[in-house]
């Protein structure tokens, strides 16, 4: 399934392996997702924490069209623009996931910045290996413009949200970028160093994370 190849990736990308497969979490529409959260889903991802007294119960929703996509068309064998926006949305979603499953195994809180910021570099990292791999080692130069800047926000999103996610995607931004120049775009590429700063950075707390971008 698509998107346990897509944990499977960033698993090995941060060298963080989870017991818990998203596949088994799957909230299959968005009626499930209502009922369980009392707010209308407006959104193609979702992951859903509902608190119980001695535990918490995790749910992802991800559009079944989405997923049939890329399904047909396979981003981890050709990721391409056709089908970048449906990888991101899954993404997105198997991110939160496993960011989670991580931190919970781990007892770490997790704050709602830190899951966008982190699935935002996630979205970037895994692209950026998936296109450099699929080009025999070539440098995608146009990623970080096609995924930082060429985005959009739903206008009725609450102004919290849209607060969050203009913010996390603005830190992302600026940490991935940094990123790029220190390791990749210098005439000799030191993409270890890259890989090696990446993991550094998903292990951050989150008041480390917001240092590690300020830098």
């Amino acid at each position: 399934m698509i998107l346990r190849r897509m944990q499977e990736l960033l698993a090995r990308l941060y060298d963080a392996p989870v017991e818990h497969d998203v596949e088994d979490y799957l909230l299959k529409d968005r009626q499930r997702v209502t009922a369980l959260t009392g707010d209308e889903c407006d959104s193609d991802e979702q992951v859903v924490l509902v608190e119980e007294r001695d535990a918490v119960r995790v749910g992802v929703f991800v559009d079944p069209a989405v997923t049939q996509r890329l399904e047909r068309c396979d981003p981890l064998a050709c990721l391409a623009e056709d089908n970048l926006q449906d990888f991101c949305t899954a993404l997105e979603g198997v991110s939160h996931f496993h960011y989670l499953m991580w931190s919970l195994a781990h007892n770490r809180s997790v704050s709602l910045l830190e899951l966008e910021l982190q699935a935002d570099v996630d979205k970037y990292a895994s692209a950026m290996v998936l296109l450099t791999q699929q080009s025999a080692g070539g440098y995608p130069a146009t990623l970080h413009q096609r995924l930082f800047h060429h985005v959009g926000f739903l206008p009725e999103l609450p102004e919290e949200r849209r607060r969050r996610y203009e913010q996390a995607n603005r830190y992302a931004a600026r940490f991935c970028r940094s990123l790029e120049e220190r390791f990749l775009r210098r005439r000799q590429r030191r993409p270890e160093a890259w890989l090696a700063e990446l993991r550094r950075f998903f292990r951050h707390a989150h008041q480390d994370k917001l240092r590690a971008v300020m830098r």
